[in-house]
């Protein structure tokens, strides 16, 4: 029989029904989603891209009522690597996205790093590695964000690892970690980037627990991953071709990992996050009620 796992609030995201961007005719409606995500049994959603739900905080907390879900998170993206330039830009859009977050009653702030090779045509942006001074940067910005969020809006940030950014392998997540104050940063693991980038999720629960303070759920499909690796295939495309899967078909195991998380004692966060952008309106809802199913079986 499973362990329960009373400390993990299970949710999902406009991702994984093939939200991407705030508006886009490849994406469903936002009230399609909403209705399907409470339909596939899910109590807790993440915002997804701003300006995709409603931005008036007395509709959405209506649509969102009405359907008996809360919300865990808001998002966004940031390039605080490239020094203190770069903080104006930055704090614009975090004041929009924590202001909603704040007033939907969530707690957490995902916080996305710059991709340093455009998502859709492959275009190197920027260098893979950062140098000794913008890994600087990135730490020290990344704990003045942390700092603000917190007392301007109440809301924890939580620094997600992502496939095509700085902070994406083992060990750049390590070293991110050792340099930046756990009173004002910590991390969402998410399970499927960091298989993606070669990271054993069990392994980073158990090494940093304490900083742990959000997750996102997905698997990766470890054949087409090795295609993604062998021939340097950028991020999009790589999700084009399926390289994020439905549970329990990939990698890593959901059911150890949640495990890992539930013996840290603390409430947690796991947010199922599919990537699937671009994908037929009729595909999201069925691996969304299998996916929930599954979830139970592990305890969650």
């Amino acid at each position: 029989m499973a362990v329960a796992l009373d400390r993990i609030r299970v949710g999902s995201a406009p991702d994984s029904w093939g939200v991407w961007f705030p508006d886009d005719p490849q994406q469903v409606p936002w009230q399609r989603f909403l209705d399907e995500v409470a339909e596939a049994g899910y109590s807790w959603i993440e915002l997804g891209p701003y300006g995709y739900l409603p931005t008036d905080p007395a509709r959405l907390t209506d649509e969102v009522r009405s359907r008996g879900l809360q919300v865990s998170a808001g998002t966004i993206f940031c390039g605080l690597h490239r020094g203190p330039s770069e903080w104006d830009a930055t704090w614009e859009q975090v004041s929009r996205v924590a202001a909603l977050t704040q007033a939907m009653g969530a707690a957490h702030l995902v916080v996305i790093p710059s991709f340093w090779r455009d998502d859709k045509t492959a275009e190197i942006l920027e260098p893979p590695e950062l140098t000794t001074e913008q890994w600087g940067h990135l730490t020290r910005g990344m704990e003045r964000l942390g700092r603000e969020v917190k007392e301007t809006y109440g809301l924890d940030i939580v620094v997600h690892p992502h496939a095509d950014t700085h902070i994406d392998t083992e060990e750049h997540v390590e070293r991110f970690l050792d340099s930046t104050d756990a009173r004002l940063v910590n991390l969402c693991l998410d399970t499927g980037h960091y298989a993606y980038c070669g990271g054993d999720s069990v392994k980073l629960i158990e090494t940093y627990g304490e900083r742990i303070g959000y997750l996102h759920l997905k698997q990766v499909d470890p054949e087409i991953l090795a295609d993604v690796v062998k021939n340097q295939i950028p991020f999009g495309p790589a999700v084009q071709r399926g390289v994020m899967c439905e549970p329990p078909a990939g990698v890593p195991e959901l059911g150890p990992v949640l495990t890992a998380a539930q013996k840290l004692g603390v409430d947690l966060f796991a947010i199922v996050e599919q990537d699937m952008y671009p994908c037929e309106p009729d595909k999201p809802l069925p691996i969304a009620v299998r996916t929930r199913k599954f979830l139970r079986s592990c305890g969650a």
